[in-house]
């Protein structure tokens, strides 16, 4: 009676605090209040739907970029580093698994000893007598899922693993991007190099002409002063110029995983750019991008563990067994199982008290969850405005080329008039010093310019995840963690 009850009184207690985890709340898998995906993007919403082209990097017709492209996925350092962290991640989805399997462990022992004692007829020590005893222990134990907990753990592991994926994902679309970019930013920097070498020229032969017109009496010591001004300006400009030139290809060349030398050399233009992004992107591709998957990834973790703390309150249920031989015979331990010992037996767990602890860490995970549901709309809502924002260049940057490319043309037609009428003396040095500097503002905002656009759509494709066209992945292709 007295075990009867003791017994009621230790379930009573195993059970009891275990119920507090059903007043703990349940963890959220998606936002209450989800955000409002347009289905189209509303700056990109003008103009007629068109076919939207697949192949980001394709799309700019260059061979020279693709293969620094392809250089840079095989050599960059930190792209090989991420790699190495998904391959751990990977690792750990085994583990995860593992929990939900029974644990198998065998262990051997031997030990030898020896005695002897004096006899009693002589006195003297008698021979050494040897013992040898060879045991063999196999051990097993299986905790059954009763609730769920270890599943949850698993599931975690998993979008563990999903996030790292998409975080590698990211990593690939990162230095493609972070690749072009550099590479247009070196061959922009090889063009105004290639345009203050011309400025350099043009002021050092207005210079000599200006001094052969004082010599004349044809220009005043003011107009040559201001020549030799403009000559040690444009030297200045050019070599500023070229080490700018230099910069950008060393950081091209720590992208590739070259030693930074400077040796490389850009292209004589840059990469083709279409005119315009297809009108009416879905939406949908944004959640293709990899952050995105990754926080979506990290949210449902966060949900499993939060899941695995509520459970961890309840009761848990371990089976155990194992059995053991001993023998002075090492050949009769291993060759024979029947002398084998075997015991079963199952056990009931239940922490009753850690001073608040376990409670206190199933609101932390599912506080961690509500933080993981604000990091993702946060994500979200960051996307939407990077796309947005893109677009908006986009269209901005494009008009802001025609009007420097009316301003090159005025330009053009003002030195050519400054020109004539410098040689006619109708016109005075410091107007044709200005006309050619207008020119040459002009001939460098266009080379900017063509670049700011280019960067700009290459910030567009990193927003978007990738081309115009590719779906999001389904679940199947990207769940499963050993294909």
């Amino acid at each position: 009676m007295i075990l009867r009850a003791f017994s009621l009184l230790f379930l009573y207690t195993a059970i009891l605090p275990g119920c507090t985890a059903l007043k703990i709340g349940k963890p959220s898998r998606v936002a209450e209040e989800p955000i409002n995906l347009p289905t189209l993007w509303a700056q990109s919403s003008l103009g007629t739907e068109g076919k939207i082209a697949t192949g980001w990097l394709e799309t700019f017709r260059d061979k020279e970029l693709d293969k620094l492209v392809d250089e840079a996925m095989q050599h960059n350092n930190d792209l090989r580093a991420t790699a190495a962290r998904l391959r751990s991640a990977r690792e750990g989805t085994i583990t995860g698994r593992s929990n939900r399997l029974p644990e198998v462990s065998a262990s051997g022992s031997g030990s030898r000893s020896g005695s002897r004692f004096r006899r009693e007829d002589d006195g003297d020590l008698s021979d050494w007598e040897q013992n040898s005893i060879h045991g063999l222990s196999l051990n097993a134990s299986w905790e059954i899922d009763l609730w769920g907990r270890l599943r949850n753990l698993e599931e975690a592991s998993i979008n563990d693993y999903l996030s790292t994926q998409a975080d590698f994902r990211g990593a690939r679309l990162s230095l493609a991007a972070n690749t072009a970019r550099a590479w247009s930013n070196l061959i922009t920097a090889r063009k105004l190099v290639e345009s203050a070498e011309l400025t350099q020229e043009t002021f050092e032969r207005n210079f000599r002409i200006t001094e052969r017109n004082l010599m004349a009496g044809d220009a005043t010591a003011l107009n040559v002063i201001f020549g030799r001004n403009e000559v040690a300006s444009s030297e200045r400009n050019l070599r500023d110029r070229r080490l700018s030139k230099d910069e950008a290809a060393r950081s091209l060349e720590v992208l590739l995983g070259r030693y930074p030398n400077a040796s490389i050399e850009g292209s004589p233009e840059l990469p083709y750019l279409p005119d315009k992004v297809p009108a009416g992107l879905p939406s949908e591709l944004l959640m293709r991008r990899p952050d995105l998957v990754s926080a979506a990834a990290r949210l449902r973790s966060s949900a499993a563990r939060a899941d695995a703390s509520r459970k961890a309150l309840l009761p848990s249920i371990r089976l155990n067994g194992g059995g053991s031989t001993s023998s002075d015979d090492l050949l009769k331990v291993i060759a024979d199982p029947r002398s084998i010992a075997w015991n079963v037996a199952a056990s009931l767990a239940q922490t009753v008290y850690r001073g608040g602890a376990p409670t206190a860490q199933a609101r932390q995970a599912l506080a961690q969850n509500e933080a993981s549901i604000e990091s993702f709309a946060s994500t979200a809502l960051r996307a939407f405005r990077e796309v947005e924002s893109a677009l908006a260049r986009d269209r901005n940057l494009a008009e802001q080329e025609k009007t420097t490319k009316l301003e090159m043309e005025t330009a053009n037609k003002a030195q050519n008039l400054a020109d004539r009428g410098f040689q006619e003396q109708l016109v005075s040095p410091l107007e044709l010093l200005e006309a050619r500097r207008r020119v040459i503002s002009a001939r460098n905002s266009m080379i900017s310019l063509a670049n700011q656009r280019l960067q700009n759509r290459i910030d567009l494709h990193l927003a978007l995840g990738g081309d115009f066209s590719t779906p999001t992945p389904s679940n199947d292709e990207t769940r499963n963690p050993r294909s």
